[in-house]
Parts: C-alpha cells; sequence; structure tokens
C-alpha cells in the first residue's frame, strides 16, 4: 500500500502577510512564527536582510507567509507547520487575478451558522460575491481581500 502524499495548499498573493492574517483568522488557525529560524540564518549569513520583513514585531520572510492549523504538529526550531498548512506566496501587482480560481477552499460552520459566520467573514475583510441555492444545496461564494473566491456552506 502506497503511503499518503503530504500537501500543503499554496496561494498566489500580492500581500501574502495580510492573506495569512486574514485567513488565519478565517480557518482560527495559527500564523507561522518563523522569526528563530530566521535569526539563525542571519547569524549564519546565509540569509540576507533585504529579503526580510517586520510583520507583528518579529522578523518574517518578505515574500512569503504561512499559516497552520493549531493542533497539528510544528517544528519548534523553525516554526514551520508539519500538518495542514496554506502558504502565501508574493507575485508582482501586475499580475492580476483575471478569471475564477481553478480551485478553491470551502468552509463548514456547524448546522444553521452559515449566515453568522458569512458576518464574521466580512468583519474579517470578505465581500459576499452572490449567494447560490440549487437542488443540491445552499450555500455563499465569498472573495478574500485579494479577490479569490471560497465558499461558505
Amino acid at each position: 500500500m502506497a503511503t499518503p502524499v503530504h500537501w500543503k495548499l499554496v496561494i498566489d498573493a500580492h500581500d501574502p502577510h495580510a492573506q495569512a492574517d486574514f485567513w488565519a483568522a478565517a480557518l482560527h488557525y495559527e500564523v507561522e512564527d518563523n522569526s528563530a529560524l530566521i535569526e539563525q540564518l542571519l547569524d549564519q549569513g546565509v540569509v540576507s536582510p533585504e529579503i526580510l520583513t517586520e510583520h507583528h514585531g518579529r522578523r518574517a520572510w518578505r515574500d512569503a507567509a504561512a499559516i497552520r492549523h493549531p493542533d497539528d504538529p510544528y517544528d519548534p526550531h523553525s516554526g514551520t507547520g508539519l500538518g495542514r498548512r496554506v502558504l502565501f506566496n508574493r507575485v508582482p501587482l501586475a499580475e492580476k487575478k483575471t478569471t475564477k480560481n481553478r480551485v478553491h477552499i470551502d468552509l463548514h460552520p456547524p448546522r444553521g451558522e452559515r449566515d453568522a459566520e458569512v458576518a464574521r467573514l466580512r468583519g474579517l475583510g470578505a465581500q459576499v460575491y452572490r449567494h447560490v441555492k440549487e437542488a443540491s444545496g445552499e450555500w455563499v461564494v465569498m472573495t478574500d481581500p485579494e479577490g479569490n473566491e471560497f465558499c461558505v456552506h
């Protein structure tokens, strides 16, 4: 029997840290703290300060941020999650989103709490794109702060 493949979702972003903050709040995940690893690499001369930024009062990668499930294991030396993770990688501002996502996240709040979840997500910066009501079910299509669609069922 084959071993299941470890995976992570990677999302292109104009502002990876803002996207990580939004999605961490939306999913109740934690933003990864890589500052210990960054400090170690700086001390060793392996990385230069030009590829870094400060976010939430600590050093972070300028062009990447990640979130992880709070119950999953992580490497305490690097801050890197070892389970369910979402990474956000910077893309140039000129690289605009022009069509519907080919992959998206579906959120499933507890039964009867969809409207409250939609309101919570709007408070975090998401927008309602449309309501869908079909024979197969009902859900709300929303967009995150950079316009990526996701659904709330």
